[in-house]
Parts: C-alpha cells; structure tokens; sequence
C-alpha cells in the first residue's frame, strides 16, 4: 500500500513538474512571437517607406529600435531554449524509469506465463478443485485461479498502457529536440541580422559626428516646434474647459477643470473603468514614449514627449477610442490637424492629422474615424501622435491602452 500511495505521489509531482514547464514555455513562446511580430512591423512601417530625402538622426533611431527589439529575441529565445533543455532533461529521466518498469513488468509476466504453462491443462485445474477436502475450500480455489487470470490479464494491459506511455514520451522528446534545433537555428539567424544592423549604425554614427552641429540645430528646432505645438494644444484645452464650464454652478475656478452633469460623470466612471483594456487609435509601433527622455544620440539633449508616437500604415485612419464628444479642433502648421474628444473629464488627442471626418460637438462611438493620419513625404512615415489628458494634465496614454 505504501508502494501505491508513493508511486502516485510520485507521478503527481511529475505531472506537476510537466505542467509547470509547459506554462512556462508558452509564456516564452507568446513573448516570442510578440517580438517577431514587432520586428516585423519596424521593418515594415520604418524601413520599407519610400524616403524623398533620408535623415541619418532618424534612420539610427529607428535602426536602433530595430537593434533593441532584436535583442530581445535572442534573450527570449535563449530563455525558452533552456526551458526546454528542462524539459528533454525531465523527459529522459521520466523514459529511463518508464522503461525500467516496463521491463520488470515483462520480466513479471514472462515469469506467470512460464509458471501457468507448467500447470495448464484443464484437467490440472479440474484435479486441483476436486482434490479440495471441503466445499468452502474449492469455492476459494476457484477465486484463487480466477484472480489469477484477472491479474494475468491486468499486468498484460499494464504492459500495453506502459508502452503506449513510452511511445507518448519518445515522440515528445523528439518534438521537443527538433524545436531545440530550430530555436538554436533562428538565434544565429538574428545573431547574424544583429551584426548587419550594428555595422549599418556605427556607419550613420560616424556620418552624425561629421555634421554633428548641423543635426543638433535641426533637432532643436524640432524640439521647439513640438514645445510650440503642446502649448497650443493646452491653451487650448483650457479654454475649452472655461467655455464648457460657463453659466454652470460651482465653486471650483474655471479652468481647474469640467463640471459634469450626470450623464457625463457616468461616462467618466465607465472611461476610468476600461483603463488598460482601451484599444490603440491606430495599429503600429510606438516609436516615442510618453515623458522626458534622453535624446538616443546627443547626451545632454533630453525630449518631453506628450503622448505617444506611433507610426503605422500610409493612409490609415486614426479611430476613437471611447464614447465620447468632439470638444475642439484645431489647425497646425503644415496643413495637419488635432481633434479634441471628451470622456467625462478625459481628453483624447488626436494630432498629426491630414483629413478630418468629424466637426465639434459630434458624438462619437468607440472605433468611429477621427481622420486621416498623415504621411511625411521626406521620412516617408505615417505617424500619429496620440496625447491624453484629465481635464488639464496630461497622463501617460501607454497605461490605458490594452498592450498588443
């Protein structure tokens, strides 16, 4: 009975063992193909843009990006590679005692059918019944032999079960060698794929440091421009929520932020709810984050990003990403546009726009189109900036859309 009782055990905590590996595993392999899908889409939306003009500042950017993402691959791939080094390793402990077993269990029934063949005539049965001195002893000859043959029969299942459990197991360890190969396979690939894209970055390197006063003027200037542009856009805003808020009791200033009936702070409730689960306004990478960071290239050079900068596809439409009304739009240099959505006493952005579809104090849905984003016919991108905002602070927009 203890044999039993540690035997299943035994098994449990290998079950467990197998199970905990294979969750393991899929993480990795889920993290594996975000990765390559992320890759994926930098080759597309950064590198196969058609360029009137390339800029070396930009193209390390993006190269780096590429770099980055690369190597968190190979991490990746080099994590589930061992994971599953784990796996072959338990795998061949778990055959060796299978088969193990299964050759006592064989030596076990050869050693029965021999002792039954010594004994197996019908009359041999029939005379060790009839040589009983007692009825009661006969009816126990009689479940003696037949327990026998059941127990015959059930290590002889016990065989097969054991076999088709070694089958089981061989086919997993080969599965998981050849899946062993091909992630040692594809680590070199990107191994390779890495060399190529550093040697390409120590080149636009060396080409930055040779008019190195050139790119920090012309990114100075671009730094001004997005300051020249968020200002707008706040001064906006402000005066948006000063107008929303005219004629509306309250003891609160006018620009500290919205007075909300009831509709509208049921609205807010639902906004603050989805926090996390609300969808991208476009599909694409997220080339700049949210906050002050360093400049990739120059130190000492730090960028206040307002919101996020994702590039996706030329001729793609910015969508809303929850119920909501337009509160403002408003112009930019270059012919592009913003559209301002109210949630409650969230704000929405939408800037960077080439085409508009809605007008001010439009309802909209989530998923209705804002307009078109547009495309940069020098870098070839097409990128939107998305900012958020409750009432006049703006917040880190990556902590309310759902992740990809």
């Amino acid at each position: 009975m203890k044999k039993i009782v540690f035997y299943i055990s035994f098994l449990l905590l290998v079950l467990v063992g197998f199970s905990s590996f294979g969750q393991e595993r899929k993480k990795l392999e889920k993290k594996h193909k975000k990765i390559k899908n992320e890759i994926k889409q930098i080759n597309n939306l950064l590198f196969k843009a058609k360029k009137e003009k390339g800029n070396a500042l930009d193209d390390l950017k993006d190269l780096s990006q590429k770099i980055s993402a690369r190597e968190r691959l190979i991490e990746t791939i080099r994590l589930e590679t061992k994971q599953l080094s784990k796996e072959i390793q338990a795998n061949e402990q778990q055959l060796e005692k299978n088969n193990s077993e299964l050759k006592k269990l064989k030596k076990d029934y050869s050693d029965m059918v021999v002792k039954t063949n010594k004994n197996r005539s019908q009359q041999s049965k029939t005379l060790f019944l009839l040589s009983s001195e007692s009825f009661y002893q006969a009816y126990k000859r009689l479940k003696y032999m037949q327990q026998y043959n059941d127990y015959r029969k059930k290590q002889g299942e016990n065989i097969i079960v054991k076999s088709t459990e070694i089958k089981k197991f061989n086919d997993s360890l080969i599965q998981k060698r050849k899946s062993k190969e091909s992630l040692i396979s594809d680590e070199k690939s990107q191994k390779k794929e890495i060399e190529s894209d550093k040697k390409n970055q120590e080149s636009l390197v060396s080409k930055i440091k040779k008019q190195e006063k050139k790119y920090k003027r012309d990114l100075q200037k671009k730094i001004k421009e997005d300051k020249r542009i968020t200002a707008r856009i706040d001064k906006l805003i402000r005066a948006v929520i000063a107008k929303a808020n005219k004629g509306k009791k309250t003891t609160k200033k006018a620009s500290s932020g919205f007075v909300l009936n009831a509709a509208e702070k049921k609205l807010l409730a639902s906004f603050e709810q989805n926090k996390g689960r609300l969808p991208w306004p476009v599909k694409g990478i997220i080339t700049r984050r949210y906050g002050v960071q360093p400049h990739p290239t120059f130190s000492g050079i730090k960028i206040n990003s307002p919101g996020l900068h994702i590039v996706t596809k030329s001729n793609t439409d910015a969508k809303c990403i929850f119920n909501g009304k337009v509160l403002a739009l408003q112009s930019q240099s270059g012919g592009k546009k913003s559209v301002l959505i109210q949630h409650g006493n969230y704000i929405s952005a939408y800037n960077n726009l080439e085409n508009v579809y809605v007008k001010k104090g439009a309802i909209l849905k989530t998923g209705d189109k804002v307009g078109k984003v547009f495309t940069d016919k020098v870098s070839g991108k097409t990128k939107l900036l998305f900012v958020l905002f409750k009432n006049t602070a703006k917040l880190n927009p990556a902590k309310w859309i759902r992740t990809n």
